[in-house]
């Protein structure tokens, strides 16, 4: 037998071998098109944090957990989120998120939450989970919590914020030499897309050197328009002659929601700002009592005006008016200087 006719044979009989083969066992020859080989996987892609349900101490934050598979299958797949204090590194709140089978490849969205308290900021450590064997991690950093808006407290609508037009504005309506009657506007704006509820807005007039209230006046602020503003209006009556800080807050079902401050400066000696300390200046309590006084207290028995050290302001010290023994001494001894210059 030549090599030619060896080479044939042998070739002959691989074929039959084959043909054998794949009616004995039809899923040996298998297209590897068809078949992913490959272990599975899952990853973090992304992970997004996003306000909850924000309480008086406490909010919650909402965590999305982008996963992308590859491969075949992967199951029992759990996420934990860990929220740690930024500052002390202590827990703060732990969740689980049981996943189960992660199949068919692409990405896919996981859902979960942790609770924190509003204050300081936070390192949020999310850990994917197979079988029990940690597969991925990532660490997100979340700050200023403080500053997210209880729920409760959450409107579009608030006093107005302009550099010209005035916020408070106060004008005097009635005065004589006892009492001021003055006429308080105040500039309400809805800055949300809808209507605003009715809401119920409280004015405090509040002696500026005592914080004494002296007067007090509640409105109810009816709807106002999506990007609107109206102007709402009151009247107090305060003892004349004084500086009074005017403070404005808007409620809604006993929730503070805004607050404001203006000033009514009705001394004509001294003058004061919203926010700004001033210089004590003298203060009788009994000119903001809120009950009537008697004939007595009204009549000759009221005592003498002071000034702030207790002393009597516009008598000597006789009784009689004038400037007293003390400021006649200063006059003599300024006198004699003077004399002496001349010589």
């Amino acid at each position: 037998m030549d090599i030619r006719t060896a080479l044939l044979a042998a070739a002959a009989a691989l074929l039959l071998a084959g043909a054998v083969g794949a009616v004995a066992a039809p899923d040996a020859i298998v297209d590897p098109r068809e078949t992913d080989e490959r272990p599975g996987d899952v990853r973090i892609v992304d992970t997004v944090v996003s306000p909850g349900e924000v309480r008086g101490e406490t909010a919650g934050l909402r965590l999305g957990v982008d996963l992308r598979h590859h491969g075949s299958a992967v199951e029992n797949v759990t996420v934990r989120h860990r929220a740690i204090g930024a500052d002390s590194g202590l827990l703060v709140d732990e969740t689980t998120v049981d996943v189960g089978e992660v199949d068919g490849g692409g990405e896919r969205t996981i859902n979960g939450s942790v609770n924190v308290e509003r204050a300081g900021g936070y390192r949020i450590e999310t850990v994917v989970f197979a079988d029990g064997e940690r597969r991925a991690s990532q660490t997100t950093r979340v700050g200023g919590v403080a500053a997210l808006t209880p729920d409760y407290a959450d409107s579009r609508v608030g006093f107005t914020e302009s550099n010209v037009w005035p916020t408070v504005a106060v004008s005097v309506r009635e005065a004589d030499n006892e009492t001021a009657t003055l006429s308080v506007s105040i500039s309400v704006t809805n800055r949300g897309d809808a209507a605003s509820e009715p809401l119920d807005l409280r004015v405090l007039v509040r002696q500026a050197e005592s914080n004494v209230i002296a007067d007090e006046a509640s409105e109810t602020v009816d709807e106002v328009r999506a990007g609107r503003t109206d102007t709402v209006t009151t009247t107090v009556e305060v003892p004349a002659n004084y500086n009074y800080y005017v403070d404005a807050a808007l409620w809604s079902d006993d929730v503070l929601i805004d607050e404001t401050q203006g000033v009514a400066n009705l001394d004509p000696r001294e003058t004061i700002s919203a926010d700004e300390s001033v210089e004590e200046v003298q203060f009788a309590v009994e000119d903001f009592s809120r009950g009537g006084g008697s004939d007595e207290a009204d009549g000759a028995d009221r005592a003498p005006d002071r000034g702030a050290d207790g002393s009597d302001r516009g008598t000597s010290g006789d009784g009689t008016p004038g400037f007293g023994p003390l400021v006649a001494l200063i006059a003599l001894v300024a006198a004699a200087l003077v004399a002496r210059r001349r010589q």
